[in-house]
């Protein structure tokens, strides 16, 4: 009891006893969501209180992660601890005295800093994103030639044989980076994503080696034949460009510069991230307002005027590099790859009128969407997550076994299909009315008339959609003036086998984006209900392409539910602004069909990996709840001068990552102090040798550059790495010119609805939350603190059991 003299510290020291039983208020993030209250199961539904927070049977994560101190998460294939974000603008001393000290040069270099990031960002990222491209496109298309070559010398077996191998080859390559690796890099990445700027943070999401495995593993993924895209990845390499140039480089790696310090805080890493998944977008569809608004629409959960402006700049950068890269490409400088333009699938120049008639189709395939796409949403979220706990309680090698078998089906299914088709007489087309594939039968790389096993003179319709990459698929679906080009039976046979791929496929460990999957469902059902609707409407009747682009679009909304971005995402993609009316008609039903099923597949894929995101609005129950009925104890508190012995107890029996400072005796609420502050204050060994309460402000030694925060994901130094003397914990420590003395409180008696929305749109982590009346002489100036774990619905469901009925 050496370090608890004095009254104050043995009421610190009865908080430390209570910490050990209940939860407080100011808990760290991480140790807050598993408290003692939920070491079993912790209830969270966005829907209501009875579906279980971290139940097994409906997330990701293994049973054992259920007792532990930390809350966990599945960050990409692994399951790692996670933290929350600190959003909030810090004003202590130490902030006042960096602002007072900042030249005029100093403010326009930190601006003109902002704007050469955004643009190295777009720079970065299209590069990127060519070279992806490049590299699918070059190392598919001599599978696909080296194939056919061996179709036409040695056979089915030999080929078959060649085709399988090679992709499941890829597809090995790709699952043991992301499995041994950086196990971050698996999957789109979008939900991580997603849930950062949500102000949710894990461990080496956005690190330079998930970067790296990310590009590599999303090539070997895509080009070995699997129906994924390569669109999310990219918006997570964007987003882990974003994060290293925030945060100033990485020092594991030795690549840091001193004078990126001015970013050393979550707002600008926060801001540059959603640029960075802005410019993924506009890399991988080069739809460059497609990606400002995906990013508006679907991923940030705070936005303002001036991200906008960087946004659709780095965007246009991006938009700059690529054209420039495919100039340079139809010289013949890219082997395989540089066929077509800037828009990718390219309807334009087709019959743009249309009435009445055609809105009924329109609903249909509006319905069509909305229905498949939820199917797919539930479908894979149960796969995911029965895969997911039998491979987790097994070595990581299963994950990579299921890849490849995965891989071995996919080859096997569109190789057989095909070989099975019946050949077809070629059409009269006029040559050179389709852009890539005009002749009849080809047997190249990409084409719109698929030779494979066919005699001279007649092509494989099956061929055209499985034979192919992902991207020449759907541009044959897409392609106009191409009627009858498939039969119905084809496409029926190519829709049941790509959605059945689609749905085991996206989770399992590879980088793998669900966009390309999604489109060439719809497009597949589209295109059929448009080849139904030729003969009803006649030659009034739309092209079939055009069809295929509405089912596209409708099976987006029906799975995603975005409807601005991924309406001129698809605008740009075809370009055709004609068709706007309709795309938006068709993603409007397909979003209110899919939304009476269940959540966006992101939704759910945040959900199943156990992130505490909070929704854009609280749940109807908050409202009858107040602030302080959502705490369940008495915060730990600091006076303003504290022993160092006190502090370092503190800290080494708690997890929690914020402490009230009060003054004058504890009757007055100074502010609040981090805990990553106290332990700067503590390495760097600023103690006074005695009790003095006098306070120089000039006398302070440290600047606000020794606060700054690492890299997202890196562990500040333990408490109990620290090591003082009996002597030294017999001195203090002064927490004032490192206390944030705006905090942001609220009233005991503000609704928990209101709480949750101060809380959610300012990105707070900590809300004070003080009495109702000023108690100078009695009690605490501080009720508690609310953190992202406190407006988790299964945790307030277990305090108050009766908001079950």
């Amino acid at each position: 009891m050496d370090h608890y003299q004095g009254d104050h510290h043995h009421q610190q020291h009865d908080l430390h006893e209570q910490h050990r039983h209940h939860h407080h208020g100011n808990e760290s993030d991480a140790e807050a969501l598993t408290s003692p209250h939920d070491s079993t199961s912790s209830p969270r539904d966005k829907h209501g209180l009875h579906t279980p927070l971290l139940q097994r049977k409906n997330t990701l994560l293994p049973e054992a992660s259920y007792s532990v101190e930390k809350h966990q998460a599945m960050v990409g294939a692994n399951v790692c601890p996670i933290e929350s974000l600190d959003y909030e603008l810090i004003e202590n001393e130490l902030f006042r005295q960096d602002w007072r000290s900042r030249t005029k040069h100093e403010i326009l270099q930190y601006v003109f800093l902002k704007w050469t990031f955004v643009f190295l960002l777009g720079v970065m990222t299209a590069l990127i994103g060519f070279g992806i491209n490049m590299a699918v496109e070059n190392i598919a298309g001599a599978k696909f030639l080296a194939v056919t070559k061996f179709m036409s010398t040695r056979g089915f077996v030999a080929s078959f044989l060649l085709y399988a191998g090679s992709n499941a080859v890829l597809i090995l390559l790709g699952s043991m980076l992301c499995v041994y690796v950086s196990p971050a890099a698996a999957g789109s990445g979008i939900p991580e994503v997603k849930a950062y700027l949500n102000g949710v943070d894990a461990p080496n999401i956005f690190s330079p080696q998930t970067l790296l495995v990310k590009v590599l593993g999303c090539i070997c993924t895509v080009s070995g034949g699997l129906i994924v895209g390569k669109e999310g990845p990219l918006v997570h390499v964007g987003s882990c460009l974003a994060s290293i140039l925030g945060q100033g480089g990485s020092k594991k790696y030795h690549l840091t510069w001193k004078w990126l310090r001015h970013f050393k805080n979550d707002r600008d890493r926060r801001d540059l991230v959603t640029c960075g998944s802005a410019a993924g977008v506009a890399a991988a569809f080069r739809a460059p307002v497609g990606g400002v608004l995906f990013a508006l629409e679907e991923v940030t959960s705070w936005w303002r005027g001036p991200l906008l402006w960087r946004a659709f700049f780095t965007t246009a950068v991006v938009l700059v590099v690529l054209r420039t890269g495919m100039a340079w490409c139809k010289g013949g400088a890219c082997g395989l790859f540089g066929e077509g333009g800037l828009i990718i699938f390219d309807v334009e120049g087709v019959k743009s009128e249309y009435g009445l008639l055609e809105l009924f189709p329109v609903i249909v395939l509006g319905i069509i969407g909305g229905v498949l796409g939820s199917l797919f949403n539930s479908l894979n979220s149960k796969i995911v997550v029965f895969f997911g706990g039998v491979l987790n309680k097994r070595w990581p090698s299963a994950k990579v076994v299921q890849a490849v078998l995965i891989a071995l089906l996919t080859a096997t299914i569109s190789f057989v299909v095909p070989w099975f088709a019946e050949c077809r007489p070629c059409p009269e087309h006029k040559v050179g009315v389709l852009p890539i594939g005009a002749e009849c039968p080809t047997h190249g790389r990409a084409a719109n008339f698929k030779g494979f096993h066919c005699p001279p003179g007649t092509y494989n319709d099956l061929a055209n959609l499985f034979f192919n990459t992902n991207d020449d698929a759907t541009r044959n679906l897409f392609s106009i003036g191409t009627g009858g080009e498939f039969r119905k039976s084809s496409l029926l046979i190519y829709l049941a086998c790509s959605y059945f791929l689609a749905v085991i496929t996206y989770g399992i460990a590879v980088p793998s984006g669900l966009f390309v999957p999604a489109i060439l469902c719809g497009a597949t059902y589209g295109r059929l209900v448009g080849m139904l609707m030729g003969p009803i409407a006649g030659e009034d009747s739309l092209d079939e392409g055009v069809y295929a682009l509405l089912g596209a679009a409708s099976f987006l909304g029906g799975s995603m539910r975005m409807t601005v971005s991924l309406c001129i995402i698809l605008l740009e993609l075809t370009n055709n602004l004609r068709m706007l009316p309709l795309i938006m008609f068709v993603l409007l039903v397909s979003k209110t069909v899919g939304d009476s099923f269940n959540d966006a597949v992101f939704d759910i894929h945040v959900f199943l990996k156990g992130f505490p995101f909070l929704d854009a609005h609280p749940e109807p129950f908050m409202r009858h709840l107040t602030a302080k009925e959502a705490i369940s104890g008495p915060p730990i508190t600091f006076k303003t001068v504290e022993k160092v012995g006190t502090v370092v107890d503190v800290l080494k029996t708690t997890r929690h990552n914020a402490f009230p400072v009060l003054e004058e005796n504890g009757a007055y609420l100074c502010g609040l102090v981090l805990r990553s502050h106290i332990m700067v204050l503590l390495e760097k060994r600023e103690f006074l040798p005695r009790l003095d309460d006098s306070y120089d402000a000039e006398g302070i030694r440290l600047s606000s550059a020794d606060f700054a925060k690492p890299g997202s994901g890196k562990n500040l130094k333990s408490i109990g790495d620290l090591h003082f003397s009996a002597e030294v914990q017999e001195m203090f420590l002064d927490l004032r010119f490192v206390t944030n003395t705006s905090p942001y409180t609220v009233v005991e008696t503000m609704s928990l609805a209101k709480a949750f929305t101060l809380f959610r749109q300012l990105g707070l982590r900590h809300l004070c939350v003080i009495p109702r009346k000023p108690r100078p002489n009695e009690g605490s100036p501080i009720v508690g603190l609310l953190t992202r774990h406190d407006f988790m619905p299964g945790y307030l469901h277990e305090m108050h059991p009766h908001l079950r009925s």
